[in-house]
C-alpha cells in the first residue's frame, strides 16, 4: 500500500500514468464505449465512475499547459436529445485542479474513436452517464 494515492488508482493504472509522457493522452471511457476493441492498453475500472477517477488522476499529473484545450469530450450526435450534466462535473473538477474554466475541445463521435485508438491507454469504467467519455492530455511534471 502507498500513502496519498487514491484507492481508485490500481497498480496497473499507476504504472500507466507514470509511463505517460508530456502530451500523451488517456481516455476515461464510459460503460458504453468500445474500449476493448479500441485500446492499445486497456485498464479495467469497472464499478468506478469517471468523475471520481478524474479527480484521483488529476491529483497525480497536470494537464498539458501548452495547449488551449487539454481535455476532449465526445460531441453529442446531431439530433440526439440527451442531456450531458456530467460535463459540468468534469469542468468543475478540472477547474479545481488546473484553474481552467473552459478546458474542453469537442470531438465528433467517429473522430473521437480514432483519437482513442491512438491514446496511450483507455480506462474502461462503469460510468452509466451518456456521452461521458473524456480524453486527457498529460502535461509536464515540474520540480516543486
Amino acid at each position: 500500500m502507498l500513502i496519498g494515492i487514491s484507492k481508485l488508482i490500481s497498480p496497473e493504472l499507476l504504472k500507466v500514468l507514470s509511463e505517460m509522457g508530456h502530451s500523451d493522452e488517456i481516455v476515461l471511457a464510459d460503460g458504453n464505449f468500445p474500449a476493448a476493441s479500441h485500446a492499445e492498453r486497456l485498464i479495467r475500472a469497472d464499478g468506478h465512475n469517471v468523475p471520481e477517477l478524474l479527480d484521483a488522476i488529476l491529483r497525480l499529473f497536470p494537464l498539458d499547459q501548452y495547449v488551449a484545450k487539454p481535455a476532449a469530450l465526445m460531441q453529442v450526435v446531431p439530433g440526439d436529445t440527451v442531456q450531458t450534466p456530467i460535463w459540468e462535473q468534469y469542468r468543475s473538477i478540472i477547474e479545481e485542479h488546473t484553474g481552467l474554466s473552459e478546458p474542453f475541445e469537442q470531438v465528433g463521435r467517429f473522430a473521437f474513436y480514432e483519437r482513442a485508438k491512438k491514446a496511450y491507454a483507455i480506462i474502461a469504467t462503469g460510468e452509466s452517464a451518456l456521452y461521458a467519455n473524456l480524453i486527457l492530455k498529460k502535461g509536464v511534471i515540474k520540480d516543486s
